[in-house]
């Protein structure tokens, strides 16, 4: 019998039984599964911070690895559940809410299906309507992970392009600068990460210690305007000053050197935050 590795994202934070529970619910149907955690901190709710932890991590697994995603602020709506194939061949066993915004842009995903709960849900749970991550998605997952359900068999097809997405923004260059948006927070240490390629930002000709004017926007709101340099890593700018650099997943970041740059200015991600970033004459710091 097949046996693949079940990957567990939530809002739900560790500190009652909620994450417990769906590990119980995975091992009851086959004791020999692997279950690892992504992350049980996405801040709640926060289904774009869900999308882009995805992508950030789902390329390392090995094929097949079944992750569930649960950040579910329409848990007992309408909405519905999901379970989907990547063009990477892993699963994805989540709300169709947005969560897979970034791996339908950036990975693909070449199948989608409904949830069958009829079949697909935990024996006895069916007047429960607010804990389908333990219900539904983590039963689903280790069904399929353990090889009880093919992908087949989770329910009816539906089309890919059915599945919901959440505004994200292209990046672009245009007349000597490059904009794009705040994907995410490096969270530990403040820095932000950004949907611009490195291949990209390569057009503005760039190389290391190049000075850069980066503006920062919330929506229409101007935040952040400086000058910084362009460097290979931290090494290459003073304590405390503002750094241009590419980071673990080739995107452009912008950090402060043994700084939180988000707490400094009150940076958060998503759509609506907007950076743009020009090359200037260098400069140089005492």
């Amino acid at each position: 019998m097949t046996r693949r590795n079940v990957v567990l994202q939530t809002d739900f934070g560790t500190s009652d039984g909620a994450v417990s529970a769906m590990y119980g619910v995975a091992i009851s149907v086959e004791p020999t599964l692997r279950i690892f955690d992504l992350t049980h901190d996405i801040p709640q709710y926060n289904i774009w911070e869900a999308s882009y932890r995805l992508y950030q991590t789902i390329s390392y697994w090995p094929e097949e690895t079944v992750f569930v995603s649960v950040v579910d602020p329409g848990v007992g709506t309408e909405r519905r559940s999901i379970a989907v194939k990547t063009a990477e061949n892993q699963y994805i066993i989540t709300p169709d809410n947005g969560t897979l915004t970034h791996i339908k842009a950036e990975i693909g995903i070449v199948e989608a299906r409904i949830i069958d709960e009829t079949v697909n849900r935990l024996p006895h749970s069916g007047e429960s309507y607010t804990f389908h991550g333990r219900d539904v998605y983590a039963y689903t997952a280790a069904r399929l992970a353990s090889g009880v359900i093919t992908f087949e068999e989770v329910g009816p097809e539906v089309s890919v392009e059915s599945v919901i997405q959440l505004q994200k923004l292209e990046p672009k260059v245009e007349e000597g600068s490059i904009s794009g948006n705040i994907d995410i927070l490096d969270i530990r240490f403040g820095n932000l990460w950004t949907n611009i390629d490195r291949t990209l930002f390569k057009e503005l000709d760039v190389e290391y210690g190049d000075s850069f004017e980066v503006t920062i926007q919330n929506d229409t709101r101007q935040v952040y305007k400086n000058i910084m340099t362009y460097g290979r890593s931290f090494a290459d700018s003073h304590l405390g000053e503002p750094l241009l650099f590419v980071n673990s997943l080739d995107k452009l970041g912008v950090a402060i050197n043994q700084g939180s740059f988000a707490k400094a200015y009150h940076i958060e991600t998503g759509s609506k935050w907007k950076i743009s970033i020009r090359k200037v004459p260098k400069i140089s710091y005492n």
